[in-house]
């Protein structure tokens, strides 16, 4: 009870905001929040190399994405920079090449689950320090509770990229 007022869930709007006036306008917000993104990723250490990419989908054409592009530090990444792929691989729009690694993995993502709009993946120093372990990840901590008894250690290397 908030000031003599009951709540129930009815009550607590968990709505997604507000919808844009226009595609453009959707398209702009992702486009920024997605380059905003790939710099917090670099400045915190997730952009190693040119291994690791982000992407949302197009709010008007749902079939493409937004990526960063290949071998451009996280971060500089511009929304200016940002390219937009198709499900095959090529680029729509946009001056750079796809990185493919990003195409193989965020495509599959994108066309399984049409309810996801941004993807991340990265080849942070923690994670792949963990990662050469070859164990998968205890629930000792809040943050990796979540994984528990989800997720697969890959014994070797394969597939597409």
């Amino acid at each position: 009870m908030i000031d003599g007022v009951e709540l129930t869930p009815k009550d607590v709007n968990l709505a997604l905001p507000a919808p844009f006036p226009t595609l453009e306008e959707e398209r702009l917000h992702r486009k920024q929040k997605l380059a905003g993104a790939l710099r917090i990723f670099g400045r915190v250490g997730f952009g190693e190399g040119v291994a690791g990419h982000i992407t949302v989908r197009d709010p008007e054409f749902p079939e493409y994405f937004w990526v960063n592009p290949f071998a451009i530090s996280f971060r500089h990444v511009k929304v200016s920079d940002l390219i937009l792929v198709d499900h095959s691989g090529n680029v729509i729009y946009g001056k750079y090449p796809v990185n493919r690694a990003a195409f193989v993995i965020h495509s599959a993502v994108h066309e399984a689950r049409p309810d996801i709009v941004a993807a991340a993946h990265s080849h942070s120093v923690h994670g792949k320090a963990f990662s050469s372990l070859g164990i998968p990840l205890d629930p000792i901590t809040q943050d990796a509770c979540i994984f528990y008894n989800d997720h697969t250690v890959i014994q070797a290397q394969g597939g597409k990229v």
